[in-house]
């Protein structure tokens, strides 16, 4: 069946669970009956209640700490929710960082090895798990693999050449993970965020707002909305779908 409403077979494993847009995406996958794992770094009060949110919801839920800018640790963070939970047809690439640079109009602001550190966070541990998580999904021959990028990865953006670069990187990687798999039940996708309320990677500059076409941030349900979109949908495939209020004329 190529539209998926009733994810009640599926796990979903979710990076950066506990920040806006991975929060919403996992209750708008847990409203199809998807399990979640919820991957979380410090923020273990937030993961918690998320996880009791999704249980009362009746879907398998666990929080999972690691660190993502250890390849270590994601490979532990992947065995601990194989243990736990099974193996996850839906994997949300979520978490990122913009190693607390923001803003950056210098290219010596940001130090190599800055810029390698971002590199591994945004885009080598997504491929990592990546890695990991194919090979269940063959055998299921079913499989959703989803990328938070950003619009940064298309024009730039504001916050520096780390983070851009990084961004722009999975939209080689997602193009790849397509070709190869697309005729073996694995859809691969990206989804590219512009100037999210309650996200981290918001920047803070005054009257954000003004930068929209539309005129007003976008929601983090709004992104939710568009993974949700992309996991029911097996004909949306090998994309980057910018959600932006319009900034970027795709």
């Amino acid at each position: 069946m190529a539209l998926v409403t009733d994810l009640s077979s599926h796990l979903a494993l979710i990076t950066g669970a506990t920040g806006g847009i991975g929060h919403a995406t996992s209750l708008a996958l847990a409203r199809l009956g998807c399990s979640v794992a919820v991957h979380y770094h410090s923020a273990s009060d937030t993961a918690f209640s998320l996880v009791s949110t999704l249980q009362s919801m009746g879907v398998r839920a666990a929080a999972f700490r690691a660190v993502l800018s250890s390849y270590a640790e994601t490979r532990e963070l992947h065995a601990a929710v194989v243990r736990e939970l099974g193996n996850p047809t839906i994997l949300f690439n979520n978490a990122g960082t913009t190693l607390g640079k923001s803003g950056v109009t210098d290219v010596s602001d940001v130090s190599v090895d800055g810029f390698e550190a971002t590199w591994r966070a945004n885009c080598g541990t997504p491929f990592l798990l990546t890695q990991l998580c194919v090979p269940a999904t063959l055998d299921k021959g079913w499989g959703r693999l989803v990328f938070c990028s950003s619009v940064a990865g298309f024009t730039g953006g504001v916050i520096g050449p780390h983070y851009a670069s990084s961004k722009s990187a999975i939209h080689g990687l997602v193009h790849w993970l397509a070709n190869a798999y697309g005729k073996r039940g694995i859809t691969v996708n990206g989804v590219a965020p512009a100037l999210i309320e309650d996200t981290k990677m918001l920047p803070s500059a005054p009257d954000l707002a003004a930068k929209i076409p539309i005129g007003r941030l976008g929601k983090p349900d709004e992104i939710a909305e568009t993974v949700v979109w992309i996991v029911k949908t097996g004909y949306v495939h090998n994309k980057v779908v910018a959600v932006d209020g319009g900034m970027f004329i795709q």
